[in-house]
């Protein structure tokens, strides 16, 4: 049995949901899941496999997952890897000037030459006004009428398209590509 380890970072609970998600996917193909929190320092030896997400603002991942990937980068990169990333609230998959609003941040732009990952996806996220800001930047940030007037409040994520995406994980762990 394939054993996988999926981890997060998650600034409000949104991206953690994401992963859980993933996690009870794969587990119900079949195969062995360990959820952790990046900024719990997870152990990958002993894992066939990774996906590893984080919440993206402003382009980047947080800090404690870019912090993981440096950390383990060699092993990630020996094994397959997947990445994703949650953020854009809304249901606009445009900006006004007509860019996606799901390509991939810069952060992960930067981690795929180094990882090489199998895939990568930029999911949708949720975005609750109510709950405590997690900085002193985001409690500056979240005080600019633009930024209250930008960010539409609700939950976004694509409860399919995730767990499409996660299918075809187990899919391709279960049948892994062929050598040469």
């Amino acid at each position: 049995m394939s054993r996988v380890l999926v981890v997060y970072a998650s600034r409000h609970g949104a991206t953690a949901g994401i992963a859980e998600r993933i996690g009870e996917i794969l587990r119900s193909a079949g195969i062995e899941v360990v959820v952790e929190d990046a900024a719990l320092v997870p152990e990958p030896a002993g894992f066939d496999a990774y996906v590893v997400g984080s919440a993206a603002y402003i382009g980047k991942w947080e800090k404690a997952a870019t912090a993981y990937v440096d950390r383990y980068e060699a092993l990630l990169a020996s094994k397959p890897c997947w990445l994703f990333s949650s953020g854009p609230v809304g249901t606009e998959r445009l900006d006004k000037k007509g860019n996606s609003l799901l390509d991939d941040p810069s952060t992960v732009v930067d981690l795929k030459p180094r990882l090489k990952p199998r895939g990568t996806q930029v999911f949708f996220g949720a975005w609750d006004p109510s709950v405590p800001s997690a900085t002193l930047a985001e409690r500056i940030v979240r005080q600019l009428p633009a930024i209250k007037d930008l960010l539409p409040t609700g939950d976004y994520r694509e409860w399919p398209l995730i767990e499409a995406w996660a299918r075809g994980i187990a899919a391709e762990i279960r049948e892994p590509a062929p050598v040469g």
